[in-house]
């Protein structure tokens, strides 16, 4: 049967057919399964990106985070470097380098005076003048009474050596010339107590002029002219105050940790409220050589010169000590130190580690402190260190070492002041 046959065309296009409609519906159900599958796949790919991975990431970024957190995050500073030489601030008290109240020794009334306050006198110049007539008159009895034992005396005297020269030719006895001779001598003890007696009431009738005993300026007159003085009352009354302000003295509190470092011949500035700008020099004369067990201070005292009379007695003055040592100091901030069974530490940083290091501790600023041996210059030390924190912990710098001047003495090592006492 042949293609041109006429039944063989008939079946041929019969299959055709079948074909014809089995193909679109085969192809429409491949369609479906692509795009089921594409579906699927998208929203697995939507489930993953925006269910899956952020779950990840925030995972990831939990561990990180963990870990960031896992090291300590610290701030370091360098220690600071003073000078060999060093300044001490300490608050004193000028004094007059002698200074002293005049009291009456004679009992009258004051008749006149000479120095008023504010007067400079000169040793030996007449400050006031007191009228005792009883003590003249005193003194006369006493001079009568002298003069009366005198002539007892060269009368005794003369008896006992007439009974002597009768004592030599047997005219009278032994015991009547040793009495003639004691008489003798209780006359002249006589005369001696009259003489004594006379020059005692001379000396006090001098004390009726009051006189300036060194050169200085006069600061109180207690007195005026009619006031009954009475140099037997007591407490007895201050008639004048004088001092001597051509040098002062200044006493200064040294704290316990300074006291090796001051001594005799020092040198010294003293800088005053009333005189801003200005130093007056100054010389560390002596101290107490001992330690004030309720202070903790060693007493001592700067002269200061005062021959233009600036500097006025009892002014409040900070005193300048300048003080030297033989190698310059580390000083550290207070917060970088840590107290452990095994004495004071401080956390050096060596990389990314932070290494206990012990250290011995000098003088106390307040805020900061002196670092004797333990520490370098170039040492990074960490601020705030936490009470766990251990030898080789690891730490993050979240700061870097600030570089610091070398400290200049000044404010910052000014000395507490220390309780006053009065000299």
């Amino acid at each position: 049967m042949t293609s041109k046959d006429p039944e063989y065309k008939n079946e041929l296009s019969d299959s055709d057919i079948a074909a014809a409609h089995f193909r679109p519906a085969s192809r429409r159900r491949f369609s479906r399964l692509w795009l089921l599958l594409g579906a699927v796949l998208i929203l697995g790919a939507a489930t993953f990106f925006f269910g899956i991975q952020p779950r990840l990431d925030s995972r990831a970024d939990l561990k990180k985070e963990t870990a960031t957190h896992n090291v300590t995050s610290v701030s370091v500073t360098k220690p600071k470097t003073t000078s060999a030489s060093q300044e001490l601030i300490l608050p004193g008290n000028l004094q007059a380098f002698s200074d002293t109240p005049i009291y009456a020794r004679t009992t009258g009334y004051l008749k006149r005076w000479h120095a008023d306050i504010g007067k400079k006198v000169k040793a030996g110049e007449l400050l006031a003048e007191i009228d005792a007539p009883e003590l003249d008159d005193q003194l006369q009895q006493a001079k009568a009474d002298h003069a009366t034992a005198e002539a007892n005396y060269h009368f005794a005297q003369s008896t006992a050596a007439r009974w002597e020269a009768l004592l030599k030719t047997d005219s009278v006895s032994k015991q009547e010339a040793d009495e003639k001779r004691n008489d003798m001598a209780a006359r002249k003890a006589v005369l001696e107590a009259a003489r004594y007696n006379v020059l005692r009431l001379e000396k006090l009738q001098a004390f009726k002029r009051l006189y300036a005993p060194f050169d200085g300026v006069i600061t109180a007159r207690n007195v005026d002219v009619g006031m009954l003085i009475d140099a037997g009352s007591a407490p007895a009354k201050e008639m004048f105050h004088i001092a001597s302000t051509k040098r002062l003295r200044v006493f200064v509190n040294v704290p316990q940790s300074y006291a090796r470092d001051v001594g005799p011949g020092m040198t010294a500035e003293l800088t005053l409220a009333e005189f801003p700008g200005q130093h007056f020099k100054g010389t560390f004369a002596r101290s107490s050589q001992s330690i004030d067990a309720v202070t903790r201070t060693l007493r001592s005292e700067v002269d200061v010169e005062n021959a233009t009379g600036e500097l006025l007695p009892g002014s409040y003055a900070q005193v300048h000590l300048k003080l030297s040592s033989e190698h310059a100091a580390l000083i550290v901030p207070v917060n970088t130190l840590l107290f452990r069974p095994e004495g004071v530490m401080v956390a050096v940083l060596q990389g990314d580690r932070a290494v206990l290091t012990p250290v011995k501790l000098g003088r106390d600023y307040g805020s900061e402190v002196e670092v004797v041996s333990g520490l370098n210059a170039t040492d990074s030390v960490i601020l705030n260190p936490s009470d766990s924190l251990v030898s080789g912990a690891q730490v993050r710098v979240v700061q870097e070492p600030v570089k610091t001047e070398p400290a200049k003495p000044g404010p910052a090592q000014q000395a507490p002041a220390a309780p006053e006492k009065k000299s």
